[in-house]
């Protein structure tokens, strides 16, 4: 007999979950503050990136083919494939480029080799982005963009008749793991078999003992105007990575008609999400001043928009996936998942999969908490 899950968020881990649990025959109730997709859930932009470079964290390269099959199976259900690859070009500048190598490194351990490139290949084989300046660089022909927001809002159109109902405005106000029962802003009472709270930003208000781990971090996202003539050009283009601890720069192309977009993989860890939405120009501008450096001919771009996302991040940037403290008395059934620090969208449907697995059967949760945090393998028959 199935189970009565609460999920708590729909943002992309909640509905994803939702997804999961649907498949295996449960019932599933999803909540959330505001209207889904919500404009304001971490989740929610033109794009997320999904690529194998991961530095030395085998796990999460592990990981990251395991979520490719996991987007599959969601795929075959929406009857839609909201993905678009362009391949992952990896840049260093002079400064630091070991994240270059610990990538590669650990690419090839697992059979994936990459291609180095010269400056002067760069230049010839990628002639919009600024060679000089760029100590080392390779090419790595997986990798790619996922429509983020197209995603979330083609999840909740489909989910709702197949044993999933979702709440919109609707705001949970506190909840009790060791019942697995949620209270919310209208004092109505929910009691589940089990609880899962994906909250993104929100999470560590509702799970108080996470305050201070897990940490809203307020980000900005630039959207760049493009020459005439090179929309087309920048479409075939591979995702560009700089994971420079000074930078920390990444560009998204403007695949499927979205826009492009360059980012600051640094993290502010401050913030309020209920709040601190405005994106100021001078925010906005810092971050072009990364992009500047590493396109050719800046001046022919132009700022179009910016936007905030809050991510939720973890010190070591480690998924925490894990039960909630006080419930032993739902038989381990309320758990938590958050910490994604901006690079879990990809592993959303994958993660659903493992959660409802867990859900099924206590024993595995352990080896979830420590899976997600990118340390072990996990059992391919869960």
């Amino acid at each position: 007999m199935g189970m009565h899950v609460a999920v708590v968020g729909a943002g992309i881990m909640g509905l994803s979950t939702a997804w999961a649990l649907a498949r295996r025959g449960h019932r599933v109730s999803v909540y959330d503050q505001h209207a889904v997709p919500n404009p304001l859930g971490s989740s929610v932009d033109q794009h997320r990136l999904i690529r194998h470079a991961y530095g030395a964290e085998g796990g999460y390269t592990d990981m990251v083919d395991e979520a490719y099959g996991a987007w599959e199976r969601l795929w075959a259900d929406l009857g839609q494939r909201l993905y678009e690859p362009t391949g992952t070009l990896c840049i260093g500048s002079i400064e630091d480029t070991a994240w270059l190598h610990e990538s590669a490194a650990t690419l090839a351990e697992r059979g994936r080799a990459v291609r180095w490139l010269s400056g002067a290949a760069l230049a010839a084989e990628f002639p919009l982005i600024e060679a000089r300046g760029i100590r080392e660089a390779f090419h790595l022909e997986t990798g790619g963009v996922l429509l983020a927001g197209r995603i979330v809002e083609l999840l909740a159109h489909h989910l709702p008749g197949r044993n999933v109902t979702i709440h919109p405005h609707a705001a949970v106000l506190d909840l009790d793991p060791a019942t697995a029962t949620i209270r919310l802003a209208d004092r109505s009472v929910v009691r589940a078999d089990a609880l899962v709270v994906a909250a993104g930003p929100w999470v560590p208000r509702l799970v108080p003992e996470l305050a201070g781990r897990a940490v809203p971090s307020r980000q900005v996202l630039t959207y760049l105007t493009m020459p005439e003539g090179l929309r087309a050009a920048w479409a075939k283009h591979p995702m560009v990575l700089d994971i420079d601890p000074d930078c920390g720069f990444y560009l998204v192309p403007p695949v499927a008609g979205t826009g492009m977009k360059i980012g600051d993989h640094r993290f502010t860890l401050a913030g309020d999400p209920d709040r601190d939405r405005e994106a100021g120009l001078e925010e906005a501008e810092r971050i072009w001043a990364f992009g500047r450096a590493r396109l050719a001919d800046p001046d022919r771009y132009s700022i179009a928009s910016a936007a905030t996302c809050f991510y939720t991040c973890e010190k070591d940037e480690r998924f925490v996936v894990e039960p909630l403290d006080g419930a032993g008395a739902s038989g381990g059934r309320a758990w938590v998942m958050t910490g994604f620090s901006g690079h879990g969208f990809k592993f959303g449907p994958v993660l659903g999969e493992r959660m409802a697995a867990a859900l099924e059967n206590p024993d595995l949760g352990p080896t979830l908490t420590s899976w997600a945090a990118g340390r072990q393998p996990v059992p391919r028959d869960q």
